[in-house]
């Protein structure tokens, strides 16, 4: 059974398709990338998976439950977990204190000061690990908001981890990143596959065509085809979709965008 099934996803704005009849499935275990030119409807599409958007019709199943209606932080609970284009993180506490705030919401528990909070052994083990998984363990006391941007993203990365998530939505996690942020996000999401499942949308096609078992190609809300990474370079449809010509295939891995 697929950990995440989506059947038939429609998402009207007025008279505006955003997402049409979409369908797709994630493995357990498994990266799925969705890919499709600026205004495809890839964000809406996160949007919906999330909880953050209804669809006007089509279906959202997570492990064999319908979860087509449910909230943001019912789906939370069932293990789903998003990271945003924008990162979403405290910029006047340390990274530390970000994680640690996380990793204590997702055991449900209120704090009062945060040396009560760090003085919890478990949580503050907890969140020291978290921060080594993602490789910012030497910034733990680093206020958030002297970090780089990559830091940024892999201290997000960090604090969705905390939720024990199932499933992670990642919403361009490379967004703004430089060459060598995007080389590091790009190994530590690798690390983590086959212990999370992860949908991935993404513009850089290094990292996807790097992290993906299976890629979607999103075109007007519609996905035109899904294939392993070999399959999508190969396709005909998929080079017109992008490129308007297909002579331009061999450039497909950097030229998607």
């Amino acid at each position: 059974m697929s950990l995440l099934q989506v059947d038939g996803l429609v998402k009207r704005y007025g008279n505006f398709t955003a997402t049409d009849h979409f369908s797709v499935s994630v493995e357990p275990g498994e990266i799925h990338a969705v890919i499709g030119p600026n205004g495809a409807g890839k964000s809406t599409l996160i949007g919906q998976l999330a909880g953050e958007l209804i669809p006007d019709n089509g279906k959202i199943y997570f492990a064999g439950d319908d979860i087509t209606r449910l909230s943001v932080e019912k789906r939370a609970r069932l293990g789903l977990a998003r990271s945003y284009q924008i990162t979403s993180v405290l910029p006047e506490y340390t990274a530390l204190e970000n994680v640690l705030l996380a990793v204590n919401a997702q055991r449900g528990s209120r704090f009062g000061c945060w040396t009560r909070l760090a003085a919890r052994h478990d949580v503050l083990d907890e969140a020291l690990a978290l921060l080594e998984q993602t490789g910012l363990a030497g910034h733990a006391d680093a206020c958030v908001a002297e970090m780089a941007h990559g830091e940024h993203r892999q201290l997000e990365l960090a604090m969705a981890l905390a939720t024990h998530p199932r499933l992670l939505l990642l919403d361009e996690p490379m967004a703004g990143m430089s060459q060598t942020e995007t080389v590091q996000m790009t190994a530590q999401l690798q690390a983590l596959k086959g212990s999370h499942a992860m949908l991935l949308v993404e513009h850089d096609m290094d990292a996807v065509f790097a992290l993906a078992d299976r890629i979607t190609v999103l075109v007007y809300g519609k996905a035109l085809i899904t294939g392993s990474p070999d399959e999508i370079r190969a396709n005909p449809a998929v080079r017109a979709a992008y490129l308007g010509d297909e002579q331009s295939a061999p450039n497909l891995s950097r030229s998607v965008a």
